[in-house]
């Protein structure tokens, strides 16, 4: 997190006087960071722990549009307001320095704009990857690439015959919600992957990845 987030665009000094504006802040499971068209009043880097992202139509119905992990950048540079609901679907930690101080580094060190820019822009480009899943994949595909997608944020290196373990993040609605499928469809898929032997689901949440190659070839 510290190479990968927004501390990694500044030397030794220049982290000496960006710790004098920042804080650690533990952030319960439900608690809200930002309000959908909320102000933004301060800025954070994720370090542990996962946020989604949610949008609210008039009629009150709600969509995930998206999760961030370490080390995603939490808020939107020069915008007041939150374009979204930003919500811990687990306990999460994240470095928290106020918008001011934020905004006067910026003036004193390009590179930290220009590492901020790089993290929106893959952000733009996950955006894009799952419009291809939602519009194009199948349930199991869906389904696959939400798992591939936690196993990249746990180990990013992971070997073909590596078992990596993780708790869901998101309830199985709320996994329905993310991919545009029933809670049905996404219980039934995970029971596919574990009767193929390519996942282990124990205490309804915690994932074993026993084949990543299988999974990697369900993803489509």
């Amino acid at each position: 997190m510290r190479h990968n987030g927004m501390c990694g665009a500044l030397n030794g000094n220049e982290l000496v006087d960006f710790a004098k504006f920042t804080r650690v802040v533990a952030v319960a499971a439900g608690d809200v960071l930002l309000q959908e068209q909320g102000p933004i009043k301060s800025y954070a880097n994720v370090m542990r722990g996962v946020l989604k992202l949610t949008k609210t139509m008039a009629d009150g119905r709600q969509q995930i549009v998206g999760l961030q992990f370490a080390p995603d950048f939490v808020g939107r540079l020069h915008q007041d307001e939150s374009p979204v609901r930003v919500e811990a679907c687990s306990d999460v930690e994240v470095c928290s320095i106020t918008r001011n101080a934020l905004r006067h580094m910026l003036e004193e060190n390009p590179a930290l704009e220009t590492k901020l820019l790089h993290q929106a822009l893959r952000e733009v480009d996950q955006g894009r990857e799952w419009m291809l899943a939602l519009g194009r994949k199948t349930a199991r595909e869906k389904v696959a690439s939400f798992l591939m997608m936690m196993v990249r944020q746990i180990d990013p290196f992971a070997e073909s015959n590596a078992v990596t373990a993780f708790d869901l993040p998101l309830t199985r609605a709320e996994i329905g919600d993310f991919l545009g499928l029933t809670i049905g469809t996404v219980s039934r898929e995970l029971t596919r992957l574990r009767k193929a032997r390519v996942i282990q689901i124990s205490s309804h949440r915690h994932i074993d990845i026993l084949d990543l190659e299988a999974l990697r070839q369900c993803v489509g």
